[in-house]
């Protein structure tokens, strides 16, 4: 059975401070490979995602990997010892044009591992984001092994193959997340009936980041507690093995995993196989503390199993998912338009297409787009008001009454420290103003409130950073309002938080 990596580094763009290995906080696309072979070398993270979703990408990455660090890679076998995995695009989102140049690079890299005498294929995974449904990772599978039939007759590829190449269901909205197991079930079936066999075990990827922009905080957490649960399932029904992926930032909305927090964040995790070290995690903070909180996860990660749901919790958390994601979607529908223009000085940290237009996709809640989650959180702290306190407040009061409290508390371990971290960013003089000026911001304030209810504590500044944060979020606003530039304070407020967004 090959390795399970317990650490993915991933090109997430959500460091606010620069590098340590290049003293840059823009990493461009040829950065990119010298970055993923110090992740493996000097960071020890096992597995990096290649990320081929709405951005610029070196498609040469296995060659300069070999070329470069070649003592190295014939030491600590790519694909075998240390992993790069492709996420490739989604036609459906896409240009399908980018997906074809990612199935060449997979197979030629095959290739060239062969002429260099590495003789494990070096890629043998691929990603894909957004998934939805079965269909979309059969056509993935079949769609690669067309390519690689063409390449064999076009080229008369002297390695005998066929590639083994397993794709990553991505799974990315609540509602995806609470019937996961019909997407792997009827994949599973699919893969029996279109080649033959089933897949030898199944890499269940959940999102973390862009459930909790569809549907809120808690919410987000819930349901990749029932993702997990069924994916367990969906192993044991076909006898597979699940080694289930998961990819949290380091702020609570995104997840709450960083080096500061790990011991804590890890049992929220527990069941989960691999965790995603994004740049904010690698960058944000001291080098010493990055590399033995990886240590940490890998060490810890596989040892710890899930603790499974009653139906009853189900049915509560479907209760859950329902009240507190439309307080939340209600809200942030109504908030969009203030986001978007703070998320227009948010800096970006990668080469990203834009997502409209011929090259990627927008995404958003209802009728408006919205910035990716990234810039979309980045935004909301930097004026004070913390996502994860929109809808939450008004979700807990209510299930306070319906009694759904008890499975919330049960299931999300780290609510109250997640509240009280993300409260010590909260500034409230801002908030005031602007419910004055946005009436959506006066339901903000009421959940801000009901949070403090049932901590039973006043959020806001603690330590002297937390009010030099604060004076850096008025002055934020108080620019914003002016229709001046504020880059150099957001920049400044991210570096305290320890993450862009």
């Amino acid at each position: 059975m090959r390795k399970i990596p317990a650490t993915m580094a991933t090109q997430h763009p959500d460091n606010a401070s620069a590098c340590y290995w290049n003293q840059k906080k823009f990493i461009n696309s040829l950065d990119e490979v010298e970055e993923c072979y110090r992740m493996f070398h000097e960071l020890k993270c096992t597995e990096y995602m290649w990320d081929w979703e709405g951005k610029f990408v070196d498609e040469a990455v296995v060659e300069k990997l070999y070329q470069r660090y070649h003592d190295f890679f014939r030491k600590n076998k790519l694909g075998k010892d240390v992993f790069l995995t492709f996420r490739i695009p989604n036609v459906d989102e896409e240009s399908g044009f980018r997906l074809a140049r990612a199935y060449m690079a997979i197979l030629t890299a095959d290739d060239l591992a062969h002429e260099v005498g590495m003789n494990t294929p070096p890629i043998f995974e691929a990603i894909l984001p957004m998934t939805k449904n079965a269909k979309q990772l059969i056509n993935v599978k079949k769609t690669f092994h067309q390519v690689e039939e063409f390449k064999k007759k076009a080229f008369n590829t002297k390695r005998k193959t066929p590639h083994e190449f397993n794709v990553i269901p991505l799974i990315e909205g609540v509602e995806y997340l609470t019937s996961a197991d019909k997407i792997l079930n009827e994949y599973v079936d699919g893969c029996k009936a279109e080649f033959g066999k089933k897949p030898e075990y199944l890499r269940p990827f959940i999102a973390r980041s862009d459930p909790a922009m569809n549907a809120g905080l808690i919410p987000a957490v819930l349901s990749c507690k029932i993702a997990l649960q069924q994916f367990y399932e969906v192993g044991k029904k076909h006898n597979i093995g699940i080694y289930p992926i998961i990819g949290p930032g380091c702020l609570p909305f995104r997840g709450g995993v960083n080096p500061e927090t790990i011991k804590k964040t890890i049992q929220e995790y527990s069941g989960i196989r691999t965790i995603t070290i994004q740049s904010g995690f690698r960058y944000d903070y001291p080098l010493p503390t990055v590399k033995k909180a990886i240590k940490y996860i890998e060490e810890t990660l596989p040892k710890l199993s899930f603790s499974p749901l009653t139906k009853k919790e189900i049915n509560d958390i479907h209760q859950v998912n329902k009240v507190f994601g439309g307080y939340y979607k209600s809200t942030v529908e109504r908030a969009a338009k203030l986001i978007n223009q703070i998320a227009s000085q948010v800096p970006g940290r990668r080469e990203r297409m834009l997502h409209i237009g011929l090259f990627g996709y927008s995404r958003g809640i209802g009728k408006v787009s919205l910035p990716r989650a990234i810039k979309f959180t980045g935004s909301l702290y930097s004026i004070g008001v913390p996502p994860e306190f929109i809808g939450m407040g008004r979700g807990l009061r209510d299930a306070m009454k319906d009694g759904t409290l008890k499975t919330i508390e049960k299931h999300y371990l780290n609510l109250r420290a997640d509240f009280i971290h993300a409260g010590k960013y909260l500034n409230k003089e801002n908030l005031n103003e602007l419910a004055k000026k946005y009436p959506v911001f006066q339901e903000i304030k009421e959940d801000v409130q009901e949070v403090e209810n049932y901590l039973r504590l006043e959020l806001g500044p603690i330590k002297t950073k937390h009010f030099i944060y604060r004076n850096l979020a008025s002055s934020i606003y108080l620019r914003l309002k002016e229709k001046e530039d504020f880059s150099s304070e957001l920049e400044e407020a991210a570096s305290i938080r320890k993450s862009l967004g």
